[in-house]
C-alpha cells in the first residue's frame, strides 16, 4: 500500500473517530472531546486519550491517541492493529476498509519496490522488529513470565510476543527461529531507539536452548525498557524479570530495566526526578552499577536509595520466598512517604 493510501485511511477513520472507538476500544467511554480507555489493545482503564474531533492531519488531528501510562501515540489504524491483533499491515488496512465499507483497492499493474533494508542492528531495525510482534496477552511470552512468578503486568506495553524470530547463531551455523518476547527500549522522550530479544520454549517453559537466549540491538546507552511515566520517582534496575520482580511488589511506582549493569550505571535521569531506586542485583557487577550510578544521581542532587535483594535478584526472591516476603522487604527499604503511594495494590 501506498503511504498516501494509508494516509487517506486513517483520515477516513479520524472522521468517524467515535464510532471506531466504540467499535474497537468498547472497553471504554467518551469524556467531552477525547474517548478514554486503559490501552490501544481495549483494557479497561484511563490513561488513553483519543481525540474525537479536529483536523485531518497534523497536531489535535482527530483520531490521534495517546498513553500517559506507556507514553505510546498513534492513530486509528494502530487502535484498529492493536485492538484486533494483527500483525500485517494489509490485514489491518483490509479490516479499516470493512469498517468503512470501503471496497478493496485492485493490484497494482506495475510492482513497487519494497521499503530499503534497515541496517542490522540499527535503531529501524529494532522499529521494525517491535511493529512487526503483538501484545504479550495470552501468549507464551505472558506464559513465561507468569512461569517466574510475574503476575503483575499492568504498562508492559513496552513487551511485545514474535512468534517467529530468528536466531543466528555466532560464526556458522544455520539461521533458526524460535517464539521470542521483544522489549522496546526508549530514550526519555518515549522514542523507540532499540529492542531487546529473549528468544523462548514454544510452551513458555523457559528460554530457548540457544547460546545467547538475550540479545540487544539499536542504541542502548542511556535508555531502557519502560514500565510506567516517571516524574518525580523512579526505580531502575537491570533485567526485565527483574525489574517486572520488583514492581509487582511496588506495582504503581514507574521502572525501567537497563538490560546490562554497565548500561544501568549509565542511565540518563528525567529532568523533573528527585528520588532514585536503585534495583541492584547481588554480584559484583551489580554491586559496581549500583555505585556509579548512586554517586551519580546523588551528584546532580537526586536522593539514591538502594533496593537490594535476599537471593541473587528479586525475581529470585518472588520465586522462592513469595509474594506477601517480597512486598515485606521492599516496604522496609522504600522511603516512609512512597509507601502509601506506591506500594498498595
Amino acid at each position: 500500500m501506498a503511504r498516501r493510501d494509508a494516509s487517506e485511511l486513517a483520515h477516513r477513520l479520524g472522521r468517524e473517530a467515535e464510532a471506531v472507538c466504540r467499535h474497537y476500544l468498547s472497553n471504554g467511554r467518551r469524556q467531552g472531546r477525547y474517548w478514554t480507555v486503559g490501552d490501544v489493545r481495549n483494557t479497561p482503564g484511563r490513561s488513553m486519550f483519543v481525540r474525537l474531533s479536529g483536523p485531518d492531519s497534523g497536531p489535535g488531528a482527530a483520531g490521534h491517541w495517546t498513553d500517559a501510562a506507556t507514553a505510546e501515540y498513534g492513530d486509528l489504524l494502530d487502535v484498529i492493529r492493536e485492538s484486533c491483533g494483527l500483525i500485517v499491515f494489509k490485514d489491518v488496512a483490509d479490516e479499516a476498509r470493512s469498517f468503512l465499507s470501503l471496497p478493496r483497492p485492485e493490484p497494482d499493474p506495475i510492482p513497487r519496490s519494497r521499503p530499503g533494508k534497515a541496517p542490522a542492528g540499527s535503531p529501524e531495525a529494532a522499529r521494525r522488529l517491535f511493529a512487526m510482534a503483538r501484545p504479550i496477552g495470552r501468549t507464551i511470552v505472558e506464559a513465561h513470565l507468569r512461569k517466574r512468578a510475574i503476575t503483575a503486568l499492568h504498562e508492559t506495553g513496552s513487551l511485545r510476543f514474535h512468534p517467529r524470530c530468528y536466531y543466528r547463531p555466532e560464526g556458522h551455523g544455520p539461521t533458526k527461529t524460535w517464539p521470542a518476547m521483544i522489549a522496546a527500549v526508549t530514550d526519555l522522550g518515549g522514542v523507540q531507539t532499540g529492542a531487546h530479544r529473549t528468544w523462548l520454549l514454544p510452551n513458555g517453559s523457559g528460554k530457548a536452548p540457544v547460546d545467547t537466549p538475550r540479545r540487544a540491538m539499536g542504541h542502548l546507552l542511556g535508555h531502557g525498557v519502560r514500565f510506567g511515566v516517571a516524574n518525580d520517582v523512579l526505580a531502575a534496575g537491570e533485567g526485565i524479570e527483574t525489574v517486572l520482580s520488583a514492581r509487582s511488589g511496588l506495582p504503581h511506582m514507574p521502572m525501567m530495566a537497563a538490560l546490562s549493569a554497565a548500561h544501568l550505571a549509565a542511565i540518563l535521569f528525567p529532568a523533573s526526578l528527585r528520588r532514585l531506586y536503585v534495583v541492584r542485583d547481588s554480584d559484583p557487577a551489580g554491586d559496581g552499577a549500583r555505585d556509579s550510578l548512586v554517586a551519580r544521581a546523588r551528584g546532580v542532587g537526586i536522593e539514591a536509595v538502594v533496593l537490594s535483594p535476599l537471593l541473587g535478584d528479586f525475581n529470585e526472591d518472588l520465586r522462592q520466598f513469595g509474594m506477601d516476603a517480597l512486598r515485606a522487604a521492599l516496604r522496609v527499604q522504600i522511603v516512609p512517604e512512597d509507601v502509601s503511594r506506591f506500594f498498595a495494590m
